[in-house]
């Protein structure tokens, strides 16, 4: 009422509009001052709204949302261990297809392999989709691609940037990290019964505040391209092109996204090594298979691929060895 409001409010008629006494008024903007929001009372006419907060609120985020399912149930934490994990328990507790977990801050966020994620309070996304796709296990860790996909296309248009994706996980403005994702499921022999994708965005955060052993690795939409980001809408944003491409994904599989995802690569045609799962190998990066393991050719031409593992860049000068 006060954001569509032209003009202050008073307290006498805000009380009458909402049928409430004028000291429920007063809490009421108590609790929106606490939650961040700029309102104003010190004039003779009442209340104005002067800025809406900078917060990942599910009222904030519904002004923007366009998706059907995806975000139309949040779930909004000040501060939580890690969203995958709470997001994960609300899954099997039954929580729906498209619900999603939010949090200001995480302090035990976390990335693949165990990895912690930098998570300060205030300044970035940090949330968790729950999903029930009727995939085959095997299949649903694609969904990490259709993840990062969406995450490249928010970003893309909330920095007016061109980022980058390295497979599989990672989103990057130049040469520095901007975003993880994080996909677990829990399933049966030959079917999923949920999965878990979460996503940590890098957003407003100063350069100066990573930890010294980040810097030069991590950075922020702020931090590369000096715009500061809504956050609401941009989590909004990140839901409508998630939701847009799941659906392709459900429908078609990785082959109707497969381009799109290649043309943000960052690999393609790089010569890297790939370590994981007991195994490594060595090769430049060819692009990305249709059931999206990493494909390359090695040293002798042979024709190699990666299903999971780090990857690190090679200086060309260890491609001949």
């Amino acid at each position: 009422m006060l954001r569509a409001a032209d003009r202050p409010l008073g307290g006498p008629d805000l009380a009458a509009r909402l049928g409430v006494s004028r000291a429920a008024v007063w809490k009421h903007v108590q609790r929106l001052l606490a939650q961040g929001y700029r309102v104003s009372s010190d004039n003779p006419h009442g209340y104005r709204l002067e800025a809406a907060a900078d917060r990942l609120l599910p009222a904030e985020i519904a002004r923007h949302l366009t998706t059907r399912r995806i975000g139309r149930v949040i779930h909004h934490f000040e501060s939580i261990d890690s969203t995958n994990r709470h997001a994960m328990e609300l899954a099997r507790r039954g929580a729906a297809e498209g619900e999603v977990v939010v949090a200001e801050a995480q302090t035990a966020g976390r990335g693949r392999l165990g990895r912690s994620f930098f998570s300060p309070a205030g300044v970035s996304f940090y949330g968790s989709l729950i999903l029930r796709p009727s995939l085959p296990p095997a299949r649903a860790p694609q969904i990490t691609l259709v993840a990062g996909l969406a995450v490249a296309e928010a970003v893309e248009r909330h920095a007016a940037m061109r980022p980058g994706l390295k497979w599989p996980n990672d989103v990057r403005l130049g040469d520095l990290k901007v975003a993880g994702i994080l996909t677990e499921m829990e399933s049966e022999a030959d079917r999923v019964l949920h999965v878990v994708c979460g996503a940590g965005v890098n957003l407003n955060v100063p350069a100066e505040r990573f930890p010294a052993d980040l810097r030069g690795v991590a950075g922020s939409v702020l931090s590369v391209s000096g715009r500061r980001v809504d956050r609401a809408a941009f989590a909004a944003d990140l839901f409508a092109s998630f939701e847009r491409l799941y659906d392709e994904f459900l429908a078609s599989g990785l082959a109707e996204l497969r381009a799109r995802w290649e043309s943000y690569s960052v690999l393609t045609g790089r010569w890297v090594s790939v370590e994981g799962s007991g195994e490594s190998m060595e090769g430049e990066v060819l692009g990305i298979d249709e059931d999206g393991g990493l494909r390359l050719r090695g040293r002798r031409g042979e024709m190699l691929r990666a299903i999971a593992g780090d990857v690190t860049l090679k200086k060309s000068k260890d491609r001949r060895g």
